[in-house]
C-alpha cells in the first residue's frame, strides 16, 4: 500500500473529511444525560423536595431528611419506592457524593440487596477500599454481586492477594466472578495467575476469553494470544480488535492488517486501532489510504481516529490536510469530546512538526495552564526546529514547570546551532540531569569538534554515578573514528564489554567504523564477521573500510556477499566499491559497476560517485576519458567535480593540456582555490613550462592564494596538541613526549 499520488490522495481525504458531518456528544454524568441510567421518572414537585433532600442529608438532619423520604415517595408500593431510592443512591455515587449517598442509606424506611450492593459500588468506584470492606461485612446479606464487586474492588487497588482471598471464600461463582478474577490478575501483571484462573473457568463465555487474550496483547506475549484466538469457536468485534491492537503494539503490522483484512465485522474501534497502528509505526501513507476506506463504510470517526490522522500528517509533512483535519474539527465541535486534551496535544504537535508555530500556539490559547509536559515539548522542538532558538528559550524560560525533555531537547537546540556557551550554560543550570542529557551533551561536544571536551564530559558523567547508555559509547566511538584516536578508543571499547552486555546494532557498526577509521581494519572486519546480526550501515561500514585500505578484492568480495544475503546496495555502497575499483585501477570493474547501480538498481549518481569514477580513470592514466566523462555529465559539473580532474592530472603530471582547461574550470567558480593553482603549477613545472609557473604564482600572490599547511594531532591526557607543516616546537614536543 504505497502512496504513489500524493495530490490525488489528498484531494480525496479533503473531500473525506467534508463528508463526515462528525458530532461529538458530551456525555454530563447526570441521570438526565442518559436515559438509560436516570432514575425513575418523578413529578415536578418530587424534583424540588429531591434539591430539599440533598441540602438535608448534606447537613445531616436525618429525621428531617427520613420524614421527605417518607412525604415525597409515598406513591407506588415498597418494592417500587426502593427502586426509586436506590437509583437516587447510585445517582449521588456516580457524581461523587459518596457521604449524602450514604446518609441516604442510613435514612431509607427500606433497603434490599440491590440497595446494599449499590452503596458498596459507589464506595469501590470512588476509591474507598477501607470502607468498603467495613460495609460489605456488615451488609446482612450478599449475594455474588457483592462478592464480585468486593474482588473487582480489591484487583483495582493492586491488593491481588485479598482479591483471592475474596475469590476463595466465595459461596458462590458465576462466569462474571470468574472473569472478574481473571481481569485483576492480568490487569496486575500476574498473566500466568490469570492463565490457571481462565483454565480453571468451569463455563467460559465470549469475555473470558476476551480478557485473557488482551492480557497477553497488552503485554507483549502476542504468541499466547494468537494460539487463543485460533482456539475460540466464537468471536466478536472485540476480540478481533485486541488481537490487532496487540500485533501493532508489537510492532508487527502486516500481522495486524492480515487480521483486519479477515474481519467478519468491523466498527469504529477496530478501524481506529489499524488505522493508529499503522500511525504509531511510521506507515503513515498506510494510515491516510486506510481511513479513506474507513469514509466509505458506515462507521464514523472518533476523536482517537483523529489523534492517529493528525501523527500521520505530521509524519508525511501534509501542512494543507492537516490544517484541513483542523478546521472539520473546529466545524464539528471537537473541543466538546476533547475532555482529557488528547486531541489537542496531538494538534500542537502536528503544528510544531509542521513549523507552524503560530497555529501551535494558539491551540494553547496563551494560557499556561494549557501547557502540559506534551505540548511544552512539542512547542520548544518545534521553535528549535525551525531555528527560532530565541523563541524557543522564551517560552522555555514563561513557563512555569519544564520537564527533562524540555531542558534536553533547548540544550541539543543551541548545539545544533554551534552555540556551545550557551547549551553549556543550560546544562550546567539543569536541576536533575538524566542519562540522556549527558548523552545529547556529549553528541553536541562531538558534533562540534570538541573531542577532547566530549571524553571529559564522559568522564564526569561516569564520576556522578551515571553509566553510559548504547548510545553514549555510539557516539563517542565514532569521535575516535573521525579523529583516529585508536588507544582511546581501545580503552572505551574495553569499558563498553564490561559495561553493556545486551547486543545493540548500532554500538556494533559504529565499533566496525571506528577500527576501520583508526587504521585496525583487521580488528573491524572481526568484529564485522562476529555480528549476529547485520543490516545495511554493517555491509556499507566494512565495504568502505577496506576500500579505503586499498584491500579492493576483499571490498569487492564483501559486496558479493551481501548481494548474496538478499541485500539491496544503495548509493554509499556504491561508492566503496567504486573507490576500490579506483584504488586498485580496476577500470572495468568499476565501470560495470557503475552501470550496475544506474541500469539494474535505479538509483541517481551522485557527485561522490562521478569523483570516484574520474579517480579511477585518471589514476589508470586515462586522463582524456576522464576529461569526456566529465563533459558528458548529466548535470552540470560543481567545483569539487573538476577539482577531482585537475588532481587527477596531477598524478601524471603529463596531460597539461587537460589540466589547464580543467583548472580553467575550477577557478571560474572558485577563484582562490589553493590546491588546483598549486597542482597546475607542478603540471606546468614537470613539462619545462617555466613561463607559465611564473606567470600563475604571481596571479597567486596578486590573489593572495595561500595554501593551507598540513597537519597532525596527538591526544595527551584529555589535551589535543596540534602540529602544522613548518612549526618549530621543539621545546614543545620534548614536553609532550615526557608525558607519553
Amino acid at each position: 500500500m504505497l502512496l504513489h499520488h500524493h495530490s490525488s490522495i489528498l484531494q480525496r481525504l479533503m473531500l473525506a473529511l467534508r463528508r463526515f458531518k462528525y458530532q461529538y456528544h458530551y456525555q454530563c454524568y447526570c441521570s438526565c444525560t442518559n436515559p438509560s441510567q436516570a432514575p425513575v421518572a418523578f413529578t415536578a414537585k418530587t424534583v424540588c423536595d429531591e434539591s430539599l433532600l440533598f441540602r438535608y442529608l448534606t447537613k445531616g438532619w436525618h429525621h428531617e431528611a427520613r420524614n421527605l423520604l417518607l412525604q415525597s415517595f409515598s406513591a407506588g408500593d415498597l418494592h417500587a419506592r426502593v427502586v426509586r431510592w436506590t437509583s437516587l443512591l447510585t445517582n449521588y455515587t456516580r457524581k461523587g457524593h459518596v457521604f449524602q449517598a450514604r446518609m441516604l442509606f442510613d435514612v431509607m424506611p427500606h433497603r434490599n440487596i440491590v440497595t446494599c450492593n449499590a452503596m458498596l459500588s459507589g464506595y469501590l468506584q470512588s476509591g474507598m477500599l477501607d470502607e468498603a470492606r467495613w460495609f460489605f461485612e456488615s451488609m446482612p446479606e450478599r449475594n455474588v454481586v457483592s462478592w464480585t464487586a468486593m474482588l473487582g474492588g480489591y484487583a483495582d487497588a493492586g491488593r491481588v492477594e485479598d482479591a483471592r482471598r475474596v475469590f476463595d471464600v466465595m459461596p458462590e461463582k458465576n462466569v462474571v466472578s470468574w472473569n472478574a478474577m481473571v481481569g485483576g490478575l492480568v490487569r496486575n501483571g500476574d498473566l500466568e495467575g490469570a492463565r490457571m484462573v481462565f483454565e480453571q473457568t468451569p463455563c467460559r463465555n465470549v469475555v473470558s476469553w476476551n480478557v485473557m487474550i488482551a492480557g497477553y496483547a497488552e503485554n507483549g506475549g502476542m504468541d499466547e494470544a494468537r494460539a487463543l484466538f485460533d482456539q475460540m469457536e466464537f468471536r466478536n468485534v472485540i476480540t478481533w480488535t485486541s488481537m490487532i491492537s496487540g500485533y501493532c503494539r508489537a510492532g508487527n503490522v502486516e500481522a495486524a492488517y492480515g487480521l483486519f483484512g479477515t474481519m467478519p465485522e468491523k466498527n469504529v474501534v477496530s478501524w481506529t486501532a489499524m488505522i493508529g497502528g499503522f500511525a504509531w509505526n511510521g506507515f503513515y501513507e498506510e494510515a491516510l489510504l486506510l481511513f479513506l476506506q474507513m469514509s466509505l463504510s458506515d462507521s464514523k470517526p472518533n476523536g482517537e481516529t483523529f489523534i492517529s490522522l493528525a501523527y500521520a500528517c505530521a509524519g508525511l509533512s501534509f501542512p494543507y490536510l492537516g490544517r484541513q483535519l483542523h478546521a472539520q474539527l473546529i466545524v464539528n465541535g471537537w473541543k466538546l469530546d476533547d475532555y482529557d486534551g488528547r486531541l489537542r496535544r496531538s494538534l500542537v504537535r502536528m503544528y510544531s512538526v509542521f513549523g507552524l508555530m503560530d497555529y501551535a500556539s494558539n491551540m494553547l490559547e496563551g494560557d499556561l495552564n494549557n501547557f502540559d509536559d506534551q505540548s511544552l515539548n512539542s512547542m520548544i522542538n518545534g521553535y528549535v526546529q525551525a531555528g527560532q532558538l530565541e523563541k524557543a528559550q522564551e517560552l522555555f524560560d514563561t513557563v512555569p514547570i519544564r520537564n527533562k525533555i524540555a531542558w534536553t531537547c533547548m540544550i541539543s537546540g543551541y548545539l545544533s546551532a554551534g552555540q556551545v556557551f550557551k547549551a553549556c550554560d543550560l546544562f550546567d543550570s539543569m536541576p536533575d540531569r538524566d542519562y540522556i542529557a549527558w548523552t545529547s551533551m556529549i553528541s553536541g561536544y562531538v558534533q562540534n569538534e570538541l573531542i577532547a571536551e566530549a571524553i571529559s564530559l564522559f568522564g564526569e558523567m561516569m564520576a556522578h554515578g551515571f553509566s553510559p547508555l548504547n548510545g553514549t559509547f555510539a557516539v563517542l566511538f565514532g569521535a575516535m573514528g573521525s579523529v583516529a584516536y585508536l588507544d582511546q578508543g581501545r580503552q572505551l571499547h574495553g569499558m563498553q564489554v564490561k559495561t553493556i552486555y545486551e547486543y545493540d546494532l548500532i554500538l556494533e557498526n559504529s565499533l566496525v567504523s571506528m577500527y576501520a577509521k583508526c587504521g585496525e581494519i583487521d580488528d573491524s572486519y572481526r568484529i564485522f564477521s562476529n555480528m549476529a546480526y547485520r543490516d545495511k550501515i554493517s555491509w556499507n561500514s566494512m565495504i568502505m573500510g577496506l576500500s579505503d585500505h586499498g584491500r579492493a578484492s576483499e571490498a569487492l568480495t564483501v559486496y558479493e556477499t551481501m548481494l548474496e544475503f538478499g541485500l539491496y546496495p544503495d548509493t554509499v555502497t556504491f561508492l566503496g566499491v567504486l573507490t576500490a575499483c579506483a584504488h586498485a585501477g580496476l577500470v572495468d570493474k568499476g565501470w560495470e559497476l557503475f552501470n550496475s547501480m544506474v541500469n539494474s538498481y535505479g538509483l541517481q549518481p551522485g557527485f561522490d560517485h562521478y569523483i570516484s569514477i574520474i579517480n579511477l580513470l585518471g589514476r589508470a592514466g586515462k586522463v582524456k576519458d576522464a576529461e569526456e566523462f566529465v563533459l558528458r555529465l548529466p548535470v552540470e559539473p560543481n567545483h569539487a567535480i573538476w577539482g577531482a580532474l585537475v588532481g587527477v592530472c596531477g598524478l601524471s603530471k603529463t596531460d597539461a593540456d587537460v589540466a589547464s582547461r580543467a583548472t580553467k574550470r575550477l577557478l571560474e567558480l572558485d577563484p582562490l582555490n589553493a590546491p588546483g593553482h598549486v597542482t597546475l603549477c607542478n603540471i606546468y613545472a614537470a613539462n619545462d613550462r617555466h613561463i607559465e609557473v611564473t606567470s600563475l604564482r604571481k596571479e597567486m600572490r596578486i590573489k593572495g592564494v595561500r595554501k593551507a599547511p598540513g597537519c597532525s594531532w596527538i591526544l595527551v591526557k584529555g589535551r589535543v596538541h596540534v602540529f602544522s607543516s613548518g612549526d618549530r616546537l621543539e621545546p614543545h614536543v620534548e614536553d609532550i613526549l615526557l608525558q607519553i
